[in-house]
């Protein structure tokens, strides 16, 4: 029964997070505050949002091109329709169930391909790890740009920049080490999951690594991150307000994003809250920065659905003509 609820609660959870966010960010709102984030969606450019979504589809298709890397040295080689299609109905079902995805990209490739179910998801796993690095390096990124921002928080008087950048990456990465080398002793069931998700990573870099056409995977790793920071980058053209933004605004804005999306499915709830809390510490006005946030998650939620859908139903289809 145990196990019965935690998976219920895994897929109720975070649905209930978002729908009780949608709630309390709008019922804080005024009469005025409706009609002035109306008149943004109304008065939006809408060919960069549609931009973003030209971006969105190049960062899916280069993932399931990347994918063909990691299952190549394995011995097979799928079809690069069949890889987009199970990379797509992935992002579809992630929307419903965290993680869900990964299971059914996994199944999907081994259906249609013939790939061991276990070396398929192996491979996912290590292209999530890859993924993970590049999100803390475009955090690091983050942590540069807004080396004044962060001072002016912790430091109310005076220029305190330089003890910034002495605690975030003097301090903390010392602290970080000293806290692993400790921890590694430990023999508690929490802090050793934590410790095999580093151990992980790691490995992870270490095969990287060694694969034979590495240099064209983390080309397309790069191109990924790109792609996902030029779809956010996209759609600030699309509202006046938000336009003239500058490049430390975009990556905070997108890191913040991005991580919200680990709190609820697909962001729900989340996202255009988090995007336009940060947004509005870059002297945005709220209510543009709330439909920012709004367009922005909108579009993309939307795009999941349409081509996750469209895959899910043509895959089959596709695999039924090539037999014939």
């Amino acid at each position: 029964m145990n196990k019965k609820l935690k998976k219920i609660s895994f897929i109720t959870l975070p649905i209930a997070l978002g729908v009780f966010l949608i709630w309390y960010s709008l019922s804080k709102l005024t009469d005025n505050d409706f009609k002035s984030i109306k008149t943004s969606f109304r008065t939006a450019n809408y060919w960069w949002v549609l931009l973003s979504l030209a971006f969105g589809a190049l960062s899916h298709l280069s993932r399931a091109y990347r994918w063909q890397f990691l299952l190549e040295p394995l011995g097979y080689k799928p079809k690069l329709a069949n890889s987009i299609m199970a990379v797509l109905i992935a992002y579809l079902l992630n929307l419903v169930v965290p993680r869900s995805g990964e299971i059914a990209r996994a199944a999907s490739i081994k259906k249609y391909e013939n790939i061991p179910f276990k070396k398929a998801f192996g491979t996912i796993v290590a292209e999530r790890v890859s993924d993970v690095i590049m999100l803390f390096c475009i955090i690091g990124i983050a942590f540069i740009l807004q080396t004044e921002l962060i001072s002016s928080y912790i430091f109310k008087e005076g220029d305190g920049s330089i003890y910034t950048k002495i605690i975030v990456f003097g301090v903390i990465p010392f602290t970080g080490f000293l806290t692993y080398w400790f921890l590694k002793k430990s023999e508690n069931p929490v802090i050793q999951k934590i410790l095999l998700f580093i151990n992980g990573l790691f490995d992870g870099v270490k095969s990287i690594y060694k694969m034979k056409k590495k240099w064209k995977f983390l080309f397309h790793t790069i191109f990924i991150w790109a792609m996902y920071v030029l779809m956010f980058y996209a759609v600030t053209f699309a509202l006046p307000e938000t336009t003239n933004l500058p490049f430390s605004a975009i990556i905070v804005g997108f890191v913040v994003g991005g991580l919200s999306m680990a709190l609820t499915n697909g962001g729900l709830g989340t996202y255009p809250v988090f995007v336009a809390s940060a947004l509005i510490l870059y002297n945005v006005d709220d209510n543009p920065a709330r439909a920012f946030g709004w367009i922005m998650w909108t579009a993309q939620t939307v795009m999941v659905i349409l081509f996750g859908g469209l895959s899910f139903l043509f895959l089959p289809i596709y695999n039924k003509y090539q037999k014939e």
